[in-house]
């Protein structure tokens, strides 16, 4: 108790009733459809489409390879996907400071596959007053057959998720032959029924609970938020007094929302606009094509529910070039050409020189000394390659030393080869200290550019 007053206390814990949710057409729903359904498409037909004669996206674990629209990356590039998940950090950033929870709105793919759930939904059991009226019935043979039909159509839609998701790991032309004979191997069975059961029980029973209570995203999305940011919002200067009226008629006193709660009944989260910025709220703006709706019909002016700022409300004037986003922005770019600098210019070529650990030098019978080296050159490239090797001193320059080893080595794509290398130093030569840096260079012969070096030590007697 607090000043007489009882506080409310909300348990998380508690069974959240079902969210019937009705079905609107509008401006800003045809925009979601032409974000979502392309990002939808891409990821169900990216693993069919081939690249010079290999599947487009193919994470290929086993071999370490991982194939993206023709290049080719290995466990050595992950520096590369830990600096890509930054750029899309800041990007998430900066469009949340800049518009909100766009993203959850119109391309989050817990967000499409759920509208894709809410429509089977709706075409198996009718709009949303049916559905509450059949779910208050009792079981009869119509809404079993209807409701057997949503799950059993939820559920391929699911298995296709899930089949299509094995298939960005394992070749997916491959297993879906070897689905058809029921050859497919325990792991990739393992991983299709769990992504099909967690895209079903997601999609299909969780809905708004992801968003609400498992999403971090609506959690920290509020330190990002200023007073400029873009976010769907109720006018009450424009909409109270609340209150039920003819059409065309504008009573004195009442506001120009009319209360019919139509807002409520399309929103997927189930909140109520009108009562203030919510962390719940995905802006997928269905509340904003539900009111212009009604504000036509009553022949109002549309924007009841809009998207605006804090600050538009508030009667100011909204900033949309301020520190924090150009900071945001300006980090992205740079990132953005850094890493489009780093992957354009990258080598399909690695080196490593392993030095032969087990001894020092050798010293042969005519004075010289030798050094042994194994070099390992992997060809990252799409195609085969010939490489040649040479050996220079530190900083490229020319040394004494002689490289005894064979002239070219012939690798495939994606092979790694082992060459053992000598270095002698010629007798009546001398070093000027007792471990040297030298310099060793793999070239490929039919393409210059491709290039690569690494380096090692030569000891021996100073």
């Amino acid at each position: 108790m607090s000043n007489g007053n009882q506080i409310p206390v909300v348990d998380l814990t508690q069974r959240q009733g079902k969210i019937y949710t009705r079905s609107i057409d509008g401006f800003f729903q045809r925009i979601r459809l032409l974000s979502g359904w392309p990002l939808l498409l891409g990821y169900l037909l990216l693993p069919w489409l081939n690249w010079d004669g290999r599947q487009a996206v193919l994470f290929d674990l086993p071999s370490r390879q991982f194939h993206i629209l023709g290049l080719t990356f290995w466990p050595q590039d992950f520096p590369l996907l830990a600096w890509l998940l930054i750029i899309a950090a800041f990007t998430l950033f900066a469009v949340t400071v800049f518009a909100g929870r766009v993203w959850c709105g119109y391309t989050c793919p817990q967000t499409v596959w759920t509208a894709i759930y809410m429509w089977v939904e709706e075409l198996c059991e009718g709009s949303r007053n049916q559905r509450m009226r059949r779910d208050r019935a009792p079981m009869t043979v119509d809404k079993a057959a209807r409701k057997s039909t949503k799950h059993g159509l939820w559920l391929l839609v699911a298995f296709v998720t899930g089949f299509t998701f094995v298939g960005y790991f394992s070749p997916i032309r491959d297993m879906a032959l070897r689905l058809g004979s029921f050859e497919l191997g325990f792991w990739e069975i393992a991983w299709i029924n769990f992504f099909t059961w967690a895209t079903y029980i997601n999609a299909g029973w969780l809905r708004e609970q992801v968003c609400i209570y498992i999403c971090p995203y609506a959690r920290f999305q509020s330190v990002m938020f200023d007073e400029d940011t873009l976010i769907v919002s109720y006018d009450p200067a424009r909409g109270e007094p609340r209150g039920a009226r003819r059409r065309d008629a504008r009573p004195e006193g009442l506001g120009d929302c009319i209360d019919c709660e139509l807002c409520v009944q399309v929103c997927p989260t189930g909140i109520d606009i009108r009562n203030g910025l919510q962390y719940e709220c995905i802006t997928c703006a269905l509340c904003i094509d539900a009111c212009d709706s009604v504000m036509d019909r009553m022949n109002y002016p549309r924007g009841l529910i809009r998207y605006t700022t804090e600050r538009a409300l508030a009667g100011g004037r909204t900033r949309i070039l301020r520190p924090r986003l150009l900071g945001y922005a300006t980090a992205v770019l740079v990132m953005m050409g850094l890493f489009a600098w780093t992957l354009f210019t990258r080598v399909p070529l690695e080196v490593d020189v392993q030095r032969d650990r087990h001894q020092t030098y050798q010293e042969a019978v005519d004075g010289s000394i030798h050094n042994l080296y194994g070099v390992k050159v992997l060809n990252k490239d799409q195609r085969p390659h010939s490489y040649r090797l040479w050996v220079t001193g530190p900083g490229g320059t020319e040394t004494v030393l002689k490289l005894e080893a064979r002239e070219a080595i012939e690798l495939g794509s994606g092979e790694v080869g082992e060459l053992p290398v000598r270095l002698r130093l010629p007798a009546g030569e001398r070093l000027t200290m007792p471990a040297v840096t030298v310099e060793f260079h793999v070239e490929a012969v039919d393409a210059p550019g491709v290039r690569a070096s690494a380096e090692s030590r030569f000891l021996g007697p100073q």
